[in-house]
């Protein structure tokens, strides 16, 4: 039976939030951002991470500010909304359903890759299908099962990660990464074309927010697991980019779904456990990330249900294990939709395309709310103000514009979309 009227159960703490800000993010260090070398150098595709490192920090100072002040599952849309008014609202949750409605398919090709990669008689794509579905079924048992069922896959991603670095160490060569070139040989173009998939590096953490109202003390535990898990991905996504690029050629793994494994694959052979068992803990991370997500997207669902962006259904709960049942199936149909049509490639930009316009939607947000409502409770300041926002939004438009750059189509799609949706909305808004 599923009832409306119910609020979401309180039952996360920091830890909880460690591990869902890792989790949600830690297939990018598995997969996608290998991409960026399709499109850039070593230095190049450097240089944009560096960018994007230093951007997600500045941004999650900011936004782990406005998660602890406004703890509401609709996080960036309740931002906007109260900030900027009810049509801002509406962009701003459409903006974060582009990234987490798209994500998770993303990362279920992905996974079926590395399952097809262990088993080759299994086909990839069902082997995606399959966890797909299993995933969402466990989402609809509970918050408290699903974060504990979280915290305990990236504990074990994590490790993997950690492997894969240990067992690397003995190859590294300083001569296998290209000497700096000069400042005239590096291309900006590269560097734009790349950004995306650096980006994937850190894409999602912000999905914390979601969960907030089902956080006991969020004014001190949304800061400290937020902080925590983006320092964690910061330094993880550091090393396994150079580690990776000092023992074999970038090219090799520009391409592939499962670039870790196939790097263990060429340095100790098709007859050595070390590939397959990295294999086997590698899928834990990728499932950490795509249960997460799922997470995510239906607590974002369903408060931008909530909020009257989206049919009240989404926004109905489970009167027996409290989560909202209708946005984790629906999510679910959708992003299977997407899977089926789009390449892991397409989904990772228009994921990004997404993530980059909500968050220079929430520094607006950010900044309006210092100047609007001086006396809110703020448990949690950032330093820096105003010059952090205002720096961080500069480095937000650049990212923007550099995934509109790499895919101008995808780009267009998302703004027709949007327009359809918003003109849907003030209809219905209308005739209420």
């Amino acid at each position: 039976m599923i009832e409306e009227g119910h609020k979401l159960h309180k039952a996360l703490h920091s830890v909880h939030l460690w591990g869902m800000a890792v989790g949600l993010v830690i297939s990018g260090d598995y997969f996608g951002w290998n991409f960026g070398w399709m499109e850039a150098s070593f230095w190049e595709f450097g240089i944009a991470i560096l960018w994007i490192a230093i951007f997600y920090l500045m941004f999650a100072l900011c936004f782990t500010e406005l998660a602890a002040s406004i703890p509401q599952a609709g996080g960036p849309s309740a931002y906007a909304k109260k900030a900027l008014g009810d049509n801002f609202g509406f962009f701003t949750g459409y903006l974060v359903l582009v990234e987490f409605l798209l994500a998770p398919p993303a990362i279920a090709s992905a996974l079926g890759g590395y399952i097809h990669f262990l088993f080759p008689i299994i086909p990839a794509f069902g082997a995606s299908m399959g966890m797909f579905i299993l995933l969402l079924l466990i989402n609809l048992t509970g918050i408290k099962q699903t974060a504990r069922f979280e915290l305990l896959v990236t504990i074990v991603a994590v490790f993997g990660l950690l492997l894969y670095l240990v067992l690397l160490f003995p190859f590294l060569s300083q001569n296998q990464i290209p000497k700096l070139p000069s400042m005239s040989s590096i291309s900006f173009s590269s560097i734009l074309l790349s950004i995306p998939f650096a980006i994937w590096f850190f894409l999602a953490v912000e999905g914390v927010a979601l969960a907030a109202e089902e956080v006991k003390h969020p004014e001190k535990d949304i800061p400290k697991g937020y902080i925590a898990g983006i320092i964690t991905l910061l330094i993880l996504a550091g090393l396994i980019y150079v580690f990776t690029a000092s023992v074999i050629q970038t090219q090799e793994v520009a391409k592939l779904e499962y670039p870790l494994s196939f790097v263990l694959h060429k340095l100790y052979g098709e007859n050595s456990i070390w590939p397959i068992l990295f294999t086997f803990i590698g899928l834990f991370g990728l499932v950490a990330s795509l249960f997460g997500i799922i997470l995510g997207n239906s607590r974002l669902l369903y408060a931008v249900s909530q909020s009257g962006y989206l049919p009240r259904y989404l926004s109905k709960l489970n009167t027996r294990t409290m989560v909202p049942q209708n946005a984790v199936i629906s999510g679910g149909v959708l992003g299977i939709f997407c899977m089926i049509f789009l390449d892991t490639s397409e989904l990772i930009s228009i994921s990004a395309l997404g993530a980059c316009g909500m968050y220079v939607m929430s520094l607006i947000s950010y900044l309006v709310l210092k100047e609007k409502e001086p006396n809110m409770s703020r448990p949690y300041r950032a330093p820096f103000y105003p010059y952090l926002p205002i720096l961080a939004i500069l480095f937000g438009l650049i990212a923007f514009g550099s995934v509109s750059y790499a895919e101008p189509l995808l780009t267009l799609g998302v703004i027709v979309v949007g327009i359809v949706f918003g003109l849907g909305y003030q209809w219905a808004k209308q005739t209420r």
